[in-house]
């Protein structure tokens, strides 16, 4: 069971800001605001790699989490800490404020090149642009402009078939530039209320 690191880590990076944790992986992601900047993943800690701190990482002897998707394994940027780091905090604090250094300025730097093909958005795949295609949405820019609940309403329209709320918070993620997980339950009220309308 993931939660005694789980929750030692939330608790030891509470200083950074709005902590929250969310499953993602097999495991659960921690979250500094909308940033993901660690992984529990087996009750083991992973910390997020960049350009910047990846290199480091290596020569501590730190290796990746890789998780299997439809039968292949993916390596992610999270790698796991030793267990040595849990008895020096200030250390594992130190390497967990680079970890969110690295994820917020991997993310602004995503925002800023951003993808001329809606697969290449967070959540949406091949099969989803397709879809997205046949309703008449080609470009993020479309998409962005239609919105998370006109699009789904488009999608629907032009598929005519009841399709998954997954899919709406999927569309909302993709605009805002997060993982469908983390859009907010206040927020999706708000795009059910727009639906219903």
């Amino acid at each position: 069971m993931d939660k005694p690191a789980l929750k030692d880590a939330m608790r030891l990076f509470a200083d950074f800001g709005n902590i929250k944790s969310r499953s993602m992986f097999g495991g659960f992601g921690l979250f500094c605001e909308d940033t993901m900047f660690a992984l529990v993943v087996n009750n083991t800690l992973h910390l997020r790699a960049g350009k910047e701190n990846e290199t480091l990482l290596k020569q501590q002897g730190l290796t990746p989490y890789v998780y299997k998707k439809r039968g292949f394994p993916v390596v992610t940027k999270y790698f796991a800490i030793p267990d040595a780091w849990w008895d020096d905090h200030q250390k594992l604090i130190n390497e967990a404020k680079s970890a969110l250094d690295v994820a917020i300025r991997d993310r602004s730097l995503k925002t800023e090149t951003s993808p001329s093909r809606l697969k290449d958005l967070p959540n949406l795949r091949l099969a989803t642009e397709r879809m997205l295609k046949k309703a008449g949405i080609d470009t993020p820019e479309t998409l962005q402009k239609h919105g998370a609940v006109n699009a789904y309403k488009a999608l629907v329209s032009a598929h005519d078939k009841d399709l998954s709320l997954e899919l709406l918070w999927s569309l909302e993620g993709a605009i805002t530039g997060k993982h469908w997980s983390v859009v907010p339950p206040q927020r999706r009220q708000e795009l059910l209320q727009h639906l219903e309308k």
